[in-house]
């Protein structure tokens, strides 16, 4: 099992920055894949930003030039950073791991809410 906790969601302006962090603990020896997505109200989750144990990311259309995902193995920490947020950026953000074996792990959410 693993276990994530996120922070870092909050109330911005359109076009102020977020950062978000997720810590992962218990079996993190297998983790390959760190990630977020995101829910807003009435739509479905979707992905916004990958990043593997080698470093490989994968970013959505939507958030591309806008959005950074990183990753501090140390501390089994996935960041992603946000700039330009705009009011379209508005959900809950979901930290996500997928280990070795495919299986995959949420984290409970937080709350990003961006005004115009």
């Amino acid at each position: 099992q693993v276990q994530l906790v996120e922070s870092g969601g909050g109330l911005v302006q359109a076009g102020g920055s977020l950062r978000l962090s997720c810590a992962a603990s218990g079996n993190i020896f297998n983790i390959n894949i760190m990630g977020w997505y995101r829910q807003a109200p009435g739509k479905q989750r979707e992905l916004v930003a990958t990043i593997t144990r080698g470093g490989s990311r994968n970013y959505a259309d939507s958030v591309k030039g806008r959005f950074t995902i990183s990753r501090d193995g140390a501390k089994n920490t996935v960041y992603l950073q946000m700039n330009s947020l705009k009011p379209e950026d508005t959900a809950v953000y979901y930290c996500s791991v997928r280990n070795w074996y495919d299986n995959d792990y949420w984290g409970q959410g937080t709350q990003v809410t961006v005004s115009s």
